[in-house]
Formats: structure tokens, sequence, C-alpha cells
């Protein structure tokens, strides 16, 4: 009876609903915007329950250095900085689908950071 219930059980995880969220940071914002509508599109055609892309509030480095590599003569300054945006898409769907849903294209310069947990 032990043997029969086992691929009952691995059968169970498969099919388990999970709690998926995909964080997706760029510095490009075009390239960004266009991964979160193709993750989207593609949960939204597999019929699963999506919320996002959340936008949270873009993160702003600045660097503000001498331009004068001596320190002599007028004070002049270089100002740099780097925008970081974040979107957050959740899905509730199995993890094989997630997997499907993912194997798309991802535009450069974006990374991609899935996180999964169950829902209990």
């Amino acid at each position: 009876m032990s043997l029969v219930s086992k691929p009952k059980t691995v059968e169970a995880e498969e099919t388990r609903i999970h709690r998926i969220r995909i964080t997706l940071t760029s510095r490009n914002v075009k390239n960004l915007e266009k991964v979160c509508a193709d993750l989207k599109r593609g949960a939204v055609d597999k019929n699963l329950k999506v919320s996002g892309p959340v936008r949270l509030p873009t993160k702003i480095l600045r660097l503000t250095t001498r331009k004068s590599p001596c320190g002599e003569g007028t004070n002049t300054w270089d100002r740099f900085e780097m925008r970081i945006h974040k979107r957050i898409i959740d899905l509730h769907a199995p993890s094989d689908i997630v997997k499907q849903i993912t194997s798309i294209s991802i535009e450069p310069g974006v990374e991609v950071e899935v996180t999964i947990a169950d829902t209990a």
C-alpha cells in the first residue's frame, strides 16, 4: 500500500498551486516594460490568477566627483546618476506552468528573480 501512495503524492506536488513572485529589475524602462507585458500576456493566456506588474519606486544612485585630478583651479564637478527600476508580478499557478511562462526571451539588461512560496 505504501508503494501506491508515493506516486499520488508526487502528482499532488506537481499540481499544487504555488504563490510565485517574479521580481524584474533593470536600468532601461522600455526593456523592463516589454518583459512585464510578455510575462503577463503568457500568464493570462494560460488562465492564471495574475496581479501586477506593481511598479516600485525608482532607486536613484548619485555620484558627484571633481573634474580636476589635481585639485587646482576652479571647483567644477561631474554629476553621475543611475536609475534602477523594479517591477513585481505575482502569480498563483503550479510550478511546471511557471517554467513554461518564464521561458520567454528576456531583453538584455533585465534581471529576473523568481520566488516560489507554498499556499497551504
